[in-house]
């Protein structure tokens, strides 16, 4: 019997995406967490006593700032060789061998396969072939699996692959793979990386994406960590997923259809973070609220948008201390039916604000229109801004329609405080 932790997508000092720093914001620990993650990573390690540690692409985030980042981690790296647990890694679309502009020799027994073509480590010891590949370039959209050797016999076969597998909402299709070709190659587990969602693609053979081990932004909700793998004397696996992350992100998700007052709404977000609180242990937090539906209470959260966002800030802060941080509160409530204050009953200015948004939120063509005058902005951002969570996405509808859920209570908020004194 032996033991090994499949790990990925640690993303080494790679930065949470910034949030306001309200008093409860988490500043420093999200500076850290990456690194503090890690460091529960090689706790499990050595506290499990496993026989090897697996890191699946995207150790790192490509160029490092400073040299920091890489002594940081060799100094991980050297309480796992003092341990003599032996460490294997392939490099992703994150750290391919083209994008890493600084390294370091790594510690005995911490090997970086190669980006030239597969390779197979034999540990007879214990009865297991380890093959794996990393990435020669950030885009690498071949199949890399379909090189990969044929399983040893005798042995208990590994793969460690970075790759999209039949493709994922949210990640670039890099080293695309059937879960079919997979079983094909005759291995006992893949240790898959580069989406960042726990996941059990085949169970026989055990073919598992670990996900990341730390959530960085409002995409990457939910537990965090790697997978504590269990071969038994008879070749089969047992794996269980650990938690190593150390501030989590959760998305409340409240549809406030029927609620009289906005008060009302603050009451039910309130006791929605005690149950994330209770669900969470003694982690740390970071929260994105979002209102949803038809009710009364639209028109008095639309008039006063910024009040409202901040009462709910203000009820996670008397539910939780310090422990929840609200990163960002969405109002996407809407008038309700007729009969209570509904949108065709709405006169004046507001009333016609409001029809035209709902007018236009409803009609594809419209959205379409709209898609396309923001498409010249979008042309001319970044990269970076163009990829990120939070990017503006002019061709896809939904987006469009959130935006102008966003909008309407901004632009009714000024047109009814229009001449008041500040």
């Amino acid at each position: 019997m032996f033991t090994f932790i499949h790990a990925a997508d640690i993303h080494l000092d790679s930065p949470l995406i910034k949030l306001d720093l309200h008093e409860n914001s988490p500043a420093r620990a999200l500076r850290q967490a990456t690194r503090c993650a890690t460091e529960n990573l090689v706790r499990l390690a050595l506290s499990e006593r496993v026989d090897f540690v697996l890191v699946s692409g995207d150790l790192y985030d490509g160029d490092w700032k400073d040299y920091n980042t890489g002594l940081y981690f060799i100094s991980q790296m050297t309480r796992l060789r003092d341990a003599a647990i032996p460490v294997y890694i392939i490099a992703g679309n994150h750290d391919a061998a083209s994008r890493m502009t600084k390294t370091l020799r790594l510690p005995d027994g911490v090997t970086m396969l190669s980006a030239a073509e597969p390779q197979t480590f034999r540990l007879e010891h214990i009865g297991a072939a380890i093959h794996g590949q990393s990435f020669r370039t950030r885009a690498e959209l071949n199949d890399l699996s379909a090189s990969y050797p044929a399983a040893v016999p005798g042995l208990f076969n590994i793969g460690m692959l970075h790759t999209c597998a039949t493709g994922r909402d949210g990640h670039e299709p890099y080293a695309p793979c059937s879960v079919d070709a997979l079983r094909l190659k005759g291995y006992d587990y893949w240790a898959l990386g580069h989406v960042h969602q726990n996941e059990v693609l085949c169970p026989d053979p055990l073919i598992v994406f670990s996900g990341n081990i730390q959530g960085r932004h409002i995409r990457e909700a939910g537990p965090k960590g790697c997978m504590l793998v269990t071969v038994d004397d008879s070749g089969r696996a047992n794996a269980e997923f650990r938690a190593l992350d150390v501030i989590r992100w959760e998305r409340i998700v409240l549809d406030a259809s029927g609620m009289d007052a906005a008060a009302d709404v603050v009451d039910h977000i309130s006791n929605e973070i005690s149950e994330v609180l209770d669900r969470n242990e003694d982690l740390p937090l970071i929260v994105r609220v979002e209102i949803a539906g038809g009710c009364p209470a639209h028109a008095e959260l639309a008039a006063d948008a910024e009040r409202w966002v901040n009462e709910v800030r203000s009820a996670a802060i008397a539910a939780s201390g310090s422990r929840v941080c609200v990163e960002k509160v969405k109002i996407r409530t809407r008038a309700p039916a007729v009969g209570h204050g509904s949108l065709e009953m709405a006169g004046g200015p507001p009333g016609e604000l409001l029809r035209f948004i709902e007018e236009v939120r409803s009609d594809g063509m419209r959205l379409q229109e709209l898609g396309l005058s923001l498409r010249e902005l979008w042309n001319k951002l970044p990269r970076e801004l163009k990829e990120s969570h939070e990017a503006i996405r002019p061709d896809d509808p939904v987006w469009l329609a959130e935006l102008l859920d966003q909008a309407g209570p901004l632009l009714l908020r000024r047109l009814l405080t229009a001449g008041e004194k500040p």
